[in-house]
């Protein structure tokens, strides 16, 4: 195992993780650190990084370096973006920053940020098309893939800490300052002559800091209750209300809105006038938001390089497969699980009647059963299903996380508790309660016909003959444990699928 450090320098915000990398091309972040440097402010001045903001930029990197240091990290990867790619003296600071902190910054080109935001962002969402709007404080990148392959991009020079710049120092009212900012924006927004050739039905993802503080303010709102940026969706009905009621307020009113970070305040209005501006020019109804972005890209280049020429085609997978090492479950005994649950999710399909969707589920909720354990193993199940729902999994909607973890909870018995279950009733749907336990008894069955975790059960074959199933085992040695365990099981199928079970 490596471990690295990744430093970010952005126009807003220097940003510190650590990440572990593992030899099979798996990595798990460990560590962040994050600090507002405002290295890009005032730079429309004169384009000089500003001496004040160059003495906060070092102190944090110094700080980000005895950190990296403490943690026994191998290597640092630092990148710096649009303030340190357009200031006239980006040669100097470069050097001072070597000198003072000995930390190396590589100064990105705008096409090889686009691409790594890109990289972040197609192996951790299962979208095969769509347009990325990445809102930085000097900078606006916007990327079009189609087909899981990046297409066109776009760098507008100014962000969220720009344009508030640009438009703070006019005496205006802050709406007066809003408007000005979408009809600028507007303008740049039409000199890009490719948005023409977006696919109708691309969906729109965002990136960034601004994206992660209106996700904070949503839930916070709406009383959302996953604590998980990653595949969140919100209409842009539900957006405008909240744009309208920031543009109005000042400095002081704003830092007072819960969820809003206080060194964000000032320059949130710019970021969702941007949003704004350009879902209403490309007609986007709603948008989902990526924890992904520049830092991932940068994580999967150096955990699987192959990811460079090519995107991890299984999302869900790959993500699984992290959790799976980085809790350490029994991989053998998983994969045998998954396989049966499988089995047995496509045998009684004339019973359940469940779409391919729910089977995406199960094999979530199997992967990750006995996660739990990691904490304790008695009750395990009720820990697995704490885990899966504040896990970072990629490929999946917020909806099949809460569905795979409830069903991950019935692994042991029906444990389905109410209030838990109704704390999330604003994601799930009317059936839903019932679709887990279906789900919950064959995970159930699954996981027990390898009791002993030795792969005695090979396959199974369902028979459905009258009022019973008839299961018959394919066995390699004895499977007298699995199958009495199995048979535990039977009064919850029978009321799951008004069936009785028999099992051989």
């Amino acid at each position: 195992m490596e471990k690295i450090g990744i430093i970010d320098l952005g126009s807003n915000s220097a940003r510190l993780v650590i990440v572990n990398l593992f030899e099979d091309g798996f990595f798990m972040v460990v560590d962040e650190l994050k600090e507002s440097v405002r290295l890009g402010q005032d730079m429309e001045r004169d384009g000089f990084l500003k001496p004040q903001r160059v003495a906060e930029t070092i102190k944090t990197l110094k700080m980000f370096k005895r950190l990296c240091d403490a943690s026994g990290v191998n290597r640092i990867i630092g990148v710096a973006t649009e303030a340190v790619r357009r200031a006239k003296n980006q040669r100097s600071f470069l050097d001072e920053i070597q000198t003072s902190c000995g930390v190396k910054l590589r100064v990105l080109t705008a096409e090889e940020e686009a691409t790594l935001v890109y990289r972040g962002v197609i192996n951790t969402m299962d979208i095969p098309k769509g347009v990325i709007l990445e809102i930085g404080g000097g900078s606006t990148k916007i990327i079009y893939y189609n087909r899981r392959n990046m297409l066109r991009f776009a760098t507008v020079p100014f962000g969220a800490v720009t344009l508030t710049d640009m438009f703070s120092g006019e005496g205006l009212k802050p709406e007066e300052q809003s408007a000005k900012i979408e009809e600028f924006f507007l303008e740049k927004l039409n000199e890009i002559d490719w948005l023409a050739e977006i696919d109708p039905d691309a969906q729109m993802i965002g990136v960034g800091g601004s994206f992660r503080n209106l996700f904070k303010i949503n839930k916070m709102v709406h009383k959302y209750p996953l604590d998980v940026v990653h595949n969140f969706n919100l209409e842009a009905e539900d957006f405008y209300p909240v744009y309208d009621m920031i543009k109005v307020l000042d400095l002081d009113k704003k830092k007072k809105i819960k969820g809003l970070s206080a060194q964000r305040a000032d320059i949130l209005p710019a970021a969702l006038a941007i949003i704004k501006t350009f879902i209403t020019r490309l007609g986007f109804t709603n948008f989902t938001f990526s924890g992904s972005g520049l830092r991932e890209g940068i994580m999967f280049n150096q955990a699987l390089p192959s990811t460079i020429d090519k995107p991890i085609l299984d999302v869900m997978n790959y993500s699984l497969t992290t959790l799976v090492k980085y809790y350490g479950c029994d991989e053998k005994h998983v994969e045998h699980v998954v396989n049966l649950s499988v089995q047995l999710f496509k045998q009684l399909r004339v019973l359940h009647k469940f779409p391919r969707q729910y089977l995406k589920v199960l094999k979530v909720a199997a992967m990750l059963h006995d996660c739990g354990m990691r904490i304790k193993y008695y009750n395990h199940q009720r820990h697995s299903c704490y885990m899966i729902l504040n896990s970072t999994l990629y490929g999946v909607t917020h909806r099949e996380i809460v569905l795979a973890a409830f069903t991950a909870c019935c692994h042991k018995k029906e444990d389905i508790n109410a209030y838990n279950w109704n704390l999330y009733r604003d994601i799930l749907q009317e059936d839903d309660v019932e679709i887990v336990k279906r789900l919950g008894v064959m995970l159930r069955i699954a996981e027990s016909l390898d009791r002993s975790n030795a792969g005695v059960v090979k396959g199974i074959n369902c028979d459905i003959l009258g009022d019973s199933v008839i299961m018959k085992t394919e066995v390699e040695g004895d499977a007298t444990l699995e199958i009495r365990d199995a048979l535990a099981a039977s009064a919850e199928f029978k009321k799951s699928f008004r069936k009785n079970l028999e099992i051989l």
